[in-house]
């Protein structure tokens, strides 16, 4: 997709997640065994034949930097293009309802001016998602569209209904951009905005020039107010999407992924998502060893009973151990007679032998990096 480049927003300001992103950006914070969020994002458009890509990043962006290395998991690690590492700006002046700061774009102008590529795919990196852009490019181009957003259909589905909404005519050109306070009122809703579009790359560098002075202004409040001066319309998607802002979001998610049906969706189809490599042993279970239903990476080592749970790499559950409804991030240890239920433990976690830790579906627990218990 050499007519393009792609901007991932991996910037967020906020913590909602009970310190999985105290120290780290949402886009960082582990998930599904062996990935970070921004994986997700970043394979979609590797996958769709991007490769030029700047990350948007926030003041704490060194576990960003020590993931992403020189992008050489995403084949990205290139003398034309590659990957670029963007300073958001001060991250003060987002707040939580501005995905896509204007201010980080001015602050990186220099990255959209030295590129000839005629669009620009824009999307957030707090969101799991396996999305090719190429039909959807291509939609935009048959439009001649100025900007093109991505929705997901919502209409008798159980799809999250905020955020923002899109109401088109029977061409699918957008004639109202609404937030969800439409739904409050009983609007019919069709369509959710995903947090994802394209837009021409000589337009975003013209509202670049003229909004960026005023503060931290979300794009898609200025196309709200350009309805009638630019072309906008909106594309569709099959793909499942799943924002992470909050624990209890981060927590269903992951869950999720102990359906097949999901996780054929996001990891089995023709596009992979790509993460960091670690060349891990295989994980070891003794005769002691009871698992179910449970996701388990590589390097660990089994010798407890896990249940309906998400094991990452080299964590160590020892014999007597009972891990039910529980996300272990990596090179935990979980000593012998330990219980943990509707728990989040963060990387490298000690469990004490007989400790019980429980949450609950609501509300999960979550034990902080390198606490000992």
């Amino acid at each position: 997709m050499s007519n393009a480049i792609g901007i991932i927003y991996a910037n967020s300001a906020t913590d909602n997640l009970q310190g999985l992103a105290l120290k780290r950006p949402i886009a960082a914070v582990p998930f599904g065994g062996r990935y970070r969020i921004l994986d997700f994002a970043l394979s979609s458009m590797v996958n769709s034949g991007i490769r030029t890509i700047g990350v948007v990043t926030p003041h704490h962006y060194r576990p960003l930097l020590d993931h992403l290395g020189a992008g050489k998991a995403w084949f990205l690690d290139r003398k034309d293009g590659g990957l670029f590492i963007l300073p958001g700006a001060n991250h003060g002046l987002s707040g939580n309802n501005h995905t896509f700061c204007v201010k980080d774009l001015q602050t990186n102008l220099e990255y959209l001016q030295n590129d000839f590529a005629e669009n620009v795919i824009i999307c957030s990196g707090e969101q799991i998602f396996n999305v090719n852009f190429k039909n959807v490019l291509e939609f935009h181009n048959d439009k001649q569209a100025d900007v093109t957003l991505i929705y997901k259909g919502i209409a008798n589905s159980g799809d999250q209904t905020d955020g923002i909404v899109l109401e088109m005519d029977e061409g699918q050109k957008v004639s109202n951009i609404l937030d969800k306070k439409a739904l409050e009122r009983g609007m019919l809703v069709q369509s959710h905005f995903v947090n994802m579009l394209i837009i021409r790359r000589k337009i975003l560098l013209d509202i670049v020039e003229r909004y960026s002075t005023i503060g931290c202004i979300n794009l898609i409040d200025i196309f709200a107010s350009n309805l009638e001066v630019l072309k906008i319309y909106g594309s569709p998607t099959c793909s499942l999407i799943g924002t992470i802002r909050t624990l209890k979001e981060y927590f269903d998610r992951s869950m999720d992924l102990l359906n097949l049906e999901v996780r054929g969706k996001l990891w089995l189809g023709a596009d992979q998502i790509h993460t960091k490599i670690k060349d891990n042993p295989p994980t070891q279970y003794t005769s002691q060893a009871e698992v179910s239903n449970s996701l388990i990476a590589s390097g660990c080592s089994i010798s407890g009973e896990v249940v309906n749970s998400i094991i990452f790499r080299g964590v160590i559950v020892e014999q007597g151990c009972k891990i039910k409804n529980s996300i272990i991030l990596p090179k935990c240890h979980i000593h012998a007679q330990a219980q943990t239920d509707y728990a989040v433990l963060d990387k490298s976690v000690t469990v004490n032998g007989k400790n019980v830790l429980k949450g609950s579906l609501n509300n999960p627990l979550v034990v902080l990096k390198r606490t000992v218990i």
